[in-house]
């Protein structure tokens, strides 16, 4: 057994690349094709991204649209968007469905706060588990003698100074996306 930092390091990098991508879902205000990514549609018997049953653009700041390639699809599409949970309200214009996106106010805007928060600390109990478990393997290795007092001091220290890293990254991510949300 060795200590394989380069898997810990990829493990918290999923961490926070998964915590940049809850974040993409959350809307500002501005229209973003990133806030339709997780709208799942039941089309042809399987959920498919929306991305897959039709071209979702900006058309400016306040209004999306998807262009759905197959009209038998569009009630699904239009279903799914309004059952997304996003609070948007789609508008069928033939083969075009325009979702326009709503003005935040002030308390959207402070619970959408504490959901960025919600998932920043979730992100850092992540990568705080994935530390515990390389030190954890570190202790096991020094205990079997397949390394010394200071390969374990070196290693250990190498860890930390990686959670440190990712743990800012996370933070700076959660105050740069809590600016953009409390922004008027």
């Amino acid at each position: 057994m060795s200590l394989d930092k380069s898997e810990i390091e990829r493990k918290m990098k999923v961490t926070v690349d998964n915590f940049l991508n809850d974040l993409s879902g959350i809307r500002t205000g501005r229209a973003s094709t990133k806030i339709l990514e997780t709208i799942k549609v039941n089309s042809y018997g399987s959920d498919m991204p929306i991305d897959q049953i039709g071209t979702v653009s900006v058309q400016d700041s306040r209004l999306l649209t998807v262009q759905v390639w197959d009209k038998t699809q569009i009630q699904n599409v239009e279903k799914s968007i309004r059952e997304s949970g996003l609070g948007l309200n789609p508008n069928v214009d033939g083969q075009l469905i325009r979702i326009p996106i709503p003005e935040l106010n002030e308390e959207r805007r402070t619970e959408l706060t504490k959901i960025i928060g919600k998932y920043a600390e979730k992100a850092r109990i992540a990568i705080r588990n994935i530390r515990r478990d390389g030190m954890d393997q570190i202790k096991k290795l020094e205990k079997s003698g397949e390394i010394s007092q200071d390969e374990h001091k070196k290693f250990s220290s190498d860890i930390q100074m990686l959670t440190d890293s990712k743990i800012n990254e996370v933070d700076s991510a959660y105050e740069k996306k809590s600016d953009e949300v409390m922004q008027v």
